[in-house]
């Protein structure tokens, strides 16, 4: 079965939960199934999210440490097989509830938070899988490393033992997408990484065709999102 990690563009229908169910079929068949569906998440509703994994949806995507707690933390217990991605940027000082939480954190960028990652991992026993976000479009509102200082952070992620299984981009809202995915999936293939999170709503798609292994994707599954 295909999975899902999910962001934002027009849906296909509107938030109806069975709606929802006909958006996550729709999209589903257009994925290949090798390419994994996260189902992005911020500010839906219990409901909405009750409805996604009615539909069967078990792979999601947050943004932010706190929401994701109030999200999932409820749902491990009945939903074992969840798996939970943090796609958002991430503090040090949030590493230890991260650590707990997620069970893959897409947006490793600089070596502190490297460190303070190791630590937690070490000091809750528990390994998890990271990958390196980089700031494709150079933009300075943005995490992610500069494709510059790639190959040097991901020298120092080997040399603390941090497993990074891939990469993450996001292309600036106003560029074609398709030359930013090219340049993560050089790079990918440069360091030996099987995995490429990149595609939303917009251009899911080209990312697929790009070779993405993930794609995440939000209001086209679920409709407009209250709050920001």
């Amino acid at each position: 079965m295909c999975h899902l990690i999910c962001h934002t563009d027009q849906p296909l229908s509107n938030s109806d939960p069975m709606d929802i169910k006909a958006n996550i079929r729709a999209i589903q068949a257009r994925i290949p199934p090798q390419v994994t569906l996260v189902a992005v998440t911020k500010t839906q509703s219990a409901e909405t999210l009750q409805a996604a994994l009615d539909a069967g949806l078990r792979v999601f995507g947050e943004n932010r440490v706190q929401e994701a707690k109030e999200h999932w933390a409820g749902k491990r217990a009945a939903y074992t097989d969840l798996e939970l991605h943090l796609i958002g940027p991430l503090q040090t000082n949030k590493a230890r509830e991260a650590v707990a939480l997620f069970d893959v954190i897409e947006t490793v960028d600089r070596e502190r938070l490297v460190d303070a990652l190791v630590a937690e991992m070490d000091r809750q026993n528990r390994q998890i899988a990271c990958y390196i976000q980089v700031n494709t479009g150079l933009e300075p509102q943005k995490g992610g490393v500069l494709p510059d200082d790639l190959d040097s952070l991901y020298r120092y992620c080997v040399g603390k033992n941090l497993t990074i299984n891939g990469l993450m981009c996001i292309p600036p809202a106003d560029a074609d997408p398709k030359a930013h995915f090219e340049m993560l999936a050089a790079a990918a293939r440069r360091l030996n990484l099987k995995h490429l999170s990149m595609g939303m709503s917009g251009d899911y798609e080209t990312a697929i065709a790009m070779g993405s292994t993930h794609v995440r994707l939000g209001s086209i599954l679920f409709g407009a999102r209250g709050g920001v």
